[in-house]
């Protein structure tokens, strides 16, 4: 090949790249590009997502609203009876589905009779929900109104670690952790939070510590009881209580183990892990075992796809001991500005997470709460994001698809411009990026996500005792034609 053609053959290849670069750029999102003053290790974004966006990107450029939206708007929404009960239709402009919380408001409801019950719930999120943000709210509000104390399960590690006020934890920097976000075939399955941890023993002991936060129900670390995996070999634990030392034996026979550090509510406990290199750690869960106990499982990066690659039989080892009613699905965030306002892919893939938890964990009623308002600059003005509603219309339709309940957290908090407001009003309600509430809004935020899953409950119980009501007069008819009968029968035989 001559000298000539050689180079031309290396320039088109150079120019074909640097097409493909900046096509490829524009339906991936800007974090993946930041700017120089941003530190890269903290840019997060999951690989699902990017190869989703990069396998759908050609049918993405269409951005039409879609005939089944146009549909659907004006569509009657209409439910079965579930144990008798049937919520009232909706349209899919005011979808709630509530109808699909039954299971969840059930337990409540058994909870409210006999106070030593206890409700759980799983609260999947992305960094809205960093630092227990708008979860502790949620938490604080049920146990409230329900009882319950402890801030539930707590990781290893955590990127929140240092700014989570409901409980602090602190660790060695020879953990090492594996997330559902960029892992895709972990040493060990995920666990209940999508992370699977191991001890580096090899040179300087692996240890975690947790003291209490200072939030009104989780004043103390409740029943602290460790959760891990299986592995070929055992190991070792030691717990440091105050000045005594519990060294306990890991036997990881199960695909979930667990393993009670002591009873009852302490403030504080290390746990130093001896040879225990190959067993999967996932963390430890702290309730008082009764109430009700909010998980949260919260993930920066996230777009909620990668809760698709959890091992069902795992999940349903962590449920035996756990026990979930209601799984929160919170995601939108990471999702937001791809160069479309389409999101069928989206809709499909979370379709698919949403059938993975309905196998993971039979019987929880699911909940979806769409993307929050998110401000972007059109014209040197800020606005609503052009992409926010198309996200939350594809978000509801998914969650309809399902058979789950849904929050438009978009309407909620005002609707559009709403999030210009929360940034701009004093005080504030949300940080500049025009994205993420500050903790004053994420108070707020949590009080309304209560109120509306609170106002689903109050009809539950309107229903069922109307459903009790009616039970009780086709009995008292039953018994009254009896009767007739018996008195017909009795003037015959006279």
């Amino acid at each position: 090949m001559n000298t000539k053609s050689y180079f031309f053959q290396s320039f088109a290849i150079v120019a074909l790249a640097f097409v493909a670069f900046i096509g490829f750029k524009q339906i991936l999102p800007d974090k993946i590009f930041p700017d120089s003053k941003v530190d890269s290790k903290n840019v997060l974004i999951d690989s699902l997502l990017l190869e989703s966006v990069a396998n759908d990107s050609l049918a993405l450029k269409g951005g039409n609203v879609s005939e089944n939206e146009k549909k659907e708007a004006g569509e009657k929404i209409t439910f079965n009876a579930s144990e008798g009960i049937e919520f009232p239709s909706e349209t899919f402009e005011n979808y709630k589905g509530y109808q699909y919380l039954i299971s969840f408001y059930d337990k409540l409801y058994e909870l409210e009779k006999n106070p030593q019950a206890k409700v759980r719930i799983a609260y999947y999120g992305d960094s809205m929900t960093d630092g227990d943000l708008i979860v502790q709210d949620v938490r604080s509000n049920y146990q409230e109104r329900f009882g319950g104390s402890g801030v539930g399960f707590v990781p290893i590690t955590s990127e929140s670690a240092a700014s989570r006020a409901s409980v602090k934890s602190t660790y060695s920097k020879n953990w090492k952790t594996q997330s559902y976000l960029n892992v895709k075939n972990p040493a060990s399955p995920f666990g209940v939070n999508g992370h699977v941890f191991f001890a580096n023993n090899k040179a300087n002991t692996t240890w975690v510590q947790y003291e209490a936060g200072l939030n009104k129900y989780a004043t103390t670390l409740e029943n602290p009881t460790l959760f891990y995996g299986r592995s070929t070999r055992k190991g070792n634990v030691n717990f440091i209580i105050g000045k005594d030392t519990l060294r306990k034996s890991l036997v990881p026979g199960n695909l979930v183990n667990t393993l009670k550090v002591t009873s009852g509510s302490i403030k504080s406990f290390k746990a130093n892990f001896i040879n225990s290199d190959s067993i999967p750690i996932y963390g430890f869960n702290f309730d008082n075992g009764s109430g009700v106990h909010v998980d949260n499982f919260s993930q920066r990066g996230n777009s909620g796809l990668p809760i698709s690659m959890f091992n069902a039989n795992v999940m349903q080892g962590f449920n035996n001991n756990l026990k979930y009613d209601l799984i929160i699905l919170h995601y939108g965030t990471n999702v937001l500005n791809y160069g479309t306002k389409n999101y069928s892919w989206y809709e499909k893939g979370m379709t698919k997470v949403v059938n993975k938890i309905k196998e993971s964990f039979p019987g929880v009623s699911v909940l979806i709460i769409s993307t929050a308002d998110k401000s972007t600059k059109y014209n040197m003005e800020m606005k609503s994001d052009s992409a926010v509603v198309p996200l939350m219309k594809s978000q509801k339709r998914y969650a309809l698809d399902t058979e789950s309940g849904f929050v438009n957290l978009y309407t909620l908090m005002g609707g559009d411009g709403s999030m210009v407001k929360w940034v701009d009003e004093s005080p504030a309600k949300a940080n500049k990026d025009y994205t993420h509430f500050n903790q004053r809004g994420a108070k707020a935020i949590g009080k309304l996500l209560y109120d509306q899953l609170n106002k689903g409950y109050e009809q539950y119980k309107v229903l069922r005792e109307n459903r009790s009501t009616d039970v009780n007069k086709r009995k008292t008819v039953r018994k009254t034609n009896t009767d007739s009968v018996s008195v017909t029968k009795d003037s015959v035989d006279e």
